[in-house]
């Protein structure tokens, strides 16, 4: 409770001293839209401090049990401009409202129109909703699977780097080095690995909290938008876990990760489409799982289809999305030594409902979610419901 009130004094103090961050996504067309981060960057002409926030309040209704209501997150946002090329950009996050993460904090200097330096805790650049995950930006109330249990979405960490564009090929891009995830730990003398087969690297996510680190990783993205309402993306991750340094001299302490993942997004009219696919493969997983007792699988594998048409006019400023995704997400696609695949891992989800954006940065979702995977087990589908804001 003394975390909330401290939280919300700082909110209200922010108010009273800045202007509002206008809402990024009154567009459809992916080459206009912005993240929340993009949003403080570029939109701090003439002030010093930018605030805003994001938060979304969701129903789920597994078929057959009860309902669960939770405000999922509220996120502050606070940039600050120091001059015309130095910028502060943060995100502090409260979830479920009890626990408060730092979800970024980096500072962005300009070299030139083209080129810029950042450094501190930052989002890793992987598929679509990792970098752009404000409930106004995508369909369902839940962020797609895929979004969370192979790119393990809020996936952020420390580190520096550089971000700019190539105008005359029409090419964005991003480069930085980052600490990596956590692999394993010392539980007295028993070493506990926080990597799984069920939910592959999430559990090693440092997110900024007094991270190990051991060797760096490298993560880039390249983006082309050349072509009107198309934005193509390329991305890659490289590099070894982080073990504590008592462990990490064993055999299996840690594991090597190639991660690439491919995206598209597409809009024209009252049609809008998307699609990812993101593929990691994971070396020295054999020793791991002897290590750990765990069962963390050689490869990590998902992607999703979808698209949604605006049955609204499109001179009208409300926007009402039907749309239907497709995904598949598989974090036993392959697996080392003598691990036996788990079915249950491969998993399919189909999506179907409404988006109603009632006003530019507030949303109304409801859909329904048709759940399997390639074993027998039974798995419940989902009803939800879901309220989003971002200003």
């Amino acid at each position: 409770m003394k975390k909330l009130l401290i939280l919300s004094l700082v909110f209200l103090g922010a108010t009273l001293q800045a202007q509002t961050v206008n809402d990024s996504i009154v567009s459809t067309d992916p080459q206009l839209q912005l993240n929340a981060a993009q949003s403080i960057l570029s939109g701090n002409f003439g002030k010093k401090v930018t605030i805003g926030a994001y938060g979304e309040i969701t129903y789920n209704q597994p078929e057959g049990d009860n309902g669960e209501l939770d405000v999922q997150r509220f996120v502050l946002l606070v940039g600050y401009k120091f001059n015309d090329k130095t910028q502060f950009v943060s995100e502090l996050e409260v979830e479920h409202v009890e626990e408060i993460f730092v979800e970024q904090a980096f500072i962005n200097h300009s070299i030139s129109d083209n080129v810029s330096l950042r450094g501190g805790l930052m989002i890793v650049p992987m598929g679509i909703v990792n970098e752009y995950h404000e409930p106004t930006t995508f369909n369902g109330v839940e962020r797609p699977s895929v979004d969370n249990v192979i790119v393990p979405s809020t996936w952020r960490e420390i580190g520096v780097g550089v971000t700019g564009r190539f105008p005359d090929a029409s090419i964005g891009y991003q480069a930085y080095v980052f600490n990596g995830f956590k692999s394993t730990s010392l539980n007295g003398d028993a070493v506990s690995g926080v990597l799984k087969g069920s939910s592959g690297l999430r559990g090693g996510r440092q997110k900024g909290i007094k991270s190990t680190v051991d060797s760096p990783t490298f993560s880039t993205k390249f983006d082309y938008y050349g072509i009107p309402g198309l934005r193509l993306g390329l991305s890659g991750y490289f590099g070894k876990t982080q073990a504590e340094d008592n462990v990490e001299e064993l055999d299996g302490a840690n594991i090597g990760i190639a991660m690439v993942g491919l995206d598209a997004r597409y809009a024209y009219r009252q049609f809008t489409a998307r699609g990812q696919f993101i593929y990691a493969g994971l070396s020295d997983t054999d020793d791991y799982n002897n290590l750990t007792g765990n069962d963390l699988g050689s490869a990590l594998q998902g992607y999703y289809v979808e698209g949604a048409y605006n049955l609204l006019p499109i001179t009208n400023k409300q926007r009402l999305y039907a749309f239907a995704r497709y995904e598949n997400y598989d974090t036993h696609a392959s697996v080392d030594g003598d691990l036996t695949r788990n079915d249950a891992f491969n998993r399919t989800d189909v999506t179907t409902g409404l988006s109603y954006h009632i006003a530019p940065g507030v949303v109304v979702k409801g859909d329904y979610q048709f759940k399997s995977s390639k074993s027998d087990a039974d798995i419940n589908n989902l009803l939800n419901f879901g309220l989003g804001v971002w200003f």
